[in-house]
């Protein structure tokens, strides 16, 4: 029983790009125990849906795009790359799936963004100029560290040799390849690491259960700004964000994103590993109910066909890779 994660292409204009982007997350699916789908940006909706109940989970990677403004009510700056609405079409219709069933998401990079935008979020269009160069990019293996709060998903998933606990926080090395990040979080998530240096968002999960009862772990800078970064309520201190107040609890649902890229550092981190593990963990319940369910569905046409003809063949759809 393997689990099959969505992954959509990364981009609609860059076949480059792509080449060089996506294998890099198929390989740590396959390496987790997981079979990664290519999501084709340019298929069907009928398609997008059936790849989509098709799979068990979702994993949203970066992008060389921006993330449309107009999605969170905003202007375009001047610094933000053009946006890729075939990509965000394809991400939302996989949240909307993910959101119905239940099923796990694990958001990377442009993905996260992507996420917290679906949810109502916003985004800081440009982080320039900062302390940390946060678009250091593909061959700096650490860029900076991110405090992870220490009662967060996340923190579950690290080990004290790699992300060590430092004054309430643990401290984790990352990579690092944007510039843009999580504004405001959006509906039922909440921020659970920040950069160390400058107070950037890092990292969102999904919050469940009871607000009330979800400990809010936070602690304001002494002095400094956090250049545009500033959380929901509008105050500039590094805060963990705890979902808005009064907000429905959501039902349990793994819901993890993430502004490095795990996929890189996959043989050097065991954190990184620990999320992919997690991602396909996480889907093994849904594949085990597709797999039941298509059998179920391949008895009931075997035996529904005509005694005097074949079985009509069971069509299905795979995914494109490119």
């Amino acid at each position: 029983m393997t689990p099959r994660i969505a992954i959509p292409v990364p981009t609609s204009k860059d076949p480059e790009y792509n080449q060089r982007a996506w294998p890099r997350y198929a390989a740590a699916v396959s390496q987790a125990g997981g079979e990664p789908v290519a999501i084709d940006l340019g298929a069907l909706p009928r398609e997008l849906r059936s790849l989509a109940a098709g799979c068990d989970a979702v994993l949203l990677p970066g992008s060389p795009a921006d993330v449309d403004p107009a999605l969170y009510g905003a202007q375009p700056d001047p610094a933000s790359a053009a946006a890729d609405p075939a990509r965000e079409a394809v991400d939302y219709l996989l949240l909307e799936d993910a959101e119905a069933c239940g099923k796990p998401v694990l958001a990377v990079c442009y993905g996260i963004q992507s996420l917290n935008v679906w949810s109502g979020g916003t985004l800081v269009q440009d982080l320039m100029p900062l302390p940390v160069n946060h678009a250091a990019g593909g061959k700096v293996a650490v860029a900076h560290t991110a405090r992870v709060a220490p009662e967060s998903l996340l923190a579950s998933l690290l080990e004290p040799e790699e992300a060590p606990l430092v004054d309430g926080s643990l401290r984790l090395p990352v990579n690092s390849s944007h510039h843009q990040a999580v504004a405001a979080p959006g509906s039922g998530l909440r921020v659970v690491a920040l950069s160390t240096q400058d107070g950037v968002i890092e990292a969102v999960e999904r919050a469940v259960g009871n607000s009330q009862e979800t400990k809010d772990i936070a602690e304001t800078r002494d002095s400094g700004d956090r250049a545009g970064t500033t959380g929901a309520n509008g105050t500039d201190g590094m805060v963990f964000h705890v979902e808005h107040s009064g907000e429905t609890p959501r039902r349990r649902q793994f819901v993890l994103g993430v502004q490095w890229h795990p996929e890189r550092s996959y043989e050097i981190s065991a954190a990184s590993r620990a999320i992919f593990s997690r991602l396909v963990q996480e889907a093994r319940p849904f594949a085990q109910s597709r797999i039941e369910r298509e059998g179920a569905q391949t008895a009931l046409s075997h035996n529904s066909a005509p005694s005097h003809t074949e079985p009509y063949p069971i069509r299905t759809t795979k995914a494109r890779s490119r």
